[in-house]
């Protein structure tokens, strides 16, 4: 344990021992005694006074992320991104508002950046009581747009790392429209963590107009310049699907949750739970097509695991591998063919659950 810097308050240190001394009893007590040491490390260490501001700044900006998701934490939620100068008589921003409806009607949430253009487009057809805000704070834009202006879920950041962070923590799915630099950075940013495996797998939708071609010229670029160098995994387009059809776009994010539920790792183990069993063949079919990607042994099928941290009422089943840690494009193609392979009916599964 870091001591208790002796220039404290005496009513500080005294408040501070009993904090600790609590802690033991707390469910998530080891991981709350590492942060409150990293606190009193840094006391201890010379620190600017801008160093002491982003670090408090960014806490803020996560203890109202985390208090205004926790209550839909078990709500799949989509994300929209795209330009915040796309007019209302757009088809992109018509597009966006259509798709905002018809996913809310398959029982998921949206969050957009909360600003104009495309976000309003969005929070606009999903409503405000299927939506979320997620703005930040520039001196040179408006605040946030009338569907969300003074909405309880509607979060106003101070910077745009914490607000990336909720972004991809949130996220079930991320659909994009055009847009100019920042719908770029947060395509790239967003398929780089998805291909790293710093997010989990999910759906990356992007969405044109009939007859548009700004996001067919992208993936050009991305075949042209990244794939054929050999600068991009062979298997990384199979991240994204590009689409100019909002029944499309849907049927990508909702098939994408057919059959598997969400991943997580206990130990050197991927854990992939599903929502319904697998049968023995199928199982078979995926270590025949997807063995590739596993670093060694075989893909099994499971019950919860004892290591698991887990809050399930009813388990749901697993498969377990030791995945590669490297093939995410390839793994994206393993969930989409176990969808195929259960016999699971998603419709009686909706609003979607996580």
């Amino acid at each position: 344990m870091v001591a208790l810097p002796s220039d404290l308050p005496s009513s500080v240190q005294a408040d501070l021992a009993t904090v600790l001394e609590k802690l033991p009893n707390l469910e998530h007590g080891r991981l709350i005694r590492q942060v409150i040491e990293t606190i009193l490390r840094m006391m201890g260490r010379e620190a600017d006074r801008l160093d002491w501001k982003i670090l408090n700044y960014a806490l803020l900006d996560m203890e109202q992320g985390f208090q205004i998701f926790y209550p839909y934490r078990h709500i799949r939620k989509i994300t929209i991104f795209g330009s915040a100068r796309t007019g209302a008589i757009s088809p992109d921003y018509k597009l966006a508002e259509q798709f905002a409806k018809q996913i809310t009607e398959l029982g998921f949430m949206v969050m957009t950046g909360a600003g104009g253009g495309i976000m309003e487009a969005g929070n606009a057809g999903a409503g405000s009581e299927h939506s979320f805000g997620l703005n930040i704070q520039l001196p040179f834009e408006q605040g946030a747009n009338p569907i969300m202006s003074g909405d309880p879920k509607l979060i106003n950041f101070k910077y745009f790392f914490t607000r990336k962070l909720f972004f991809l923590r949130e996220s079930d799915a991320l659909v994009l429209f055009p847009g100019g630099f920042g719908t770029q950075d947060e395509a790239f940013e967003s398929l780089t963590l998805i291909q790293t495996g710093k997010a989990d797998p999910m759906p990356v939708v992007l969405v044109d107009h009939p007859g548009g071609d700004y996001w067919q010229g992208w993936d050009s670029y991305i075949r042209t310049h990244l794939l054929n160098r050999g600068l991009i995994s062979p298997d990384d387009p199979s991240l994204y699907t590009i689409t100019d059809n909002v029944d499309d776009a849907c049927h990508a994010i909702s098939s994408f949750y057919r059959v598997y539920h969400s991943c997580r790792y206990a130990g050197d183990r991927l854990i992939i739970r599903l929502k319904c069993d697998l049968s023995d063949g199928a199982v078979a079919l995926l270590n025949d097509e997807f063995g590739d990607i596993l670093a060694k042994g075989s893909i099994e099928k499971s019950a919860a695991l004892p290591e698991e941290h887990s809050d399930e009422t009813t388990p749901l089943p697993r498969l377990v591998m030791h995945f590669n840690h490297r093939d995410f494009g390839k793994l994206h193609q393993f969930i989409w063919r176990l969808n195929d392979l259960g016999d699971h009916q998603p419709e009686a599964q909706h609003p979607e659950q996580k």
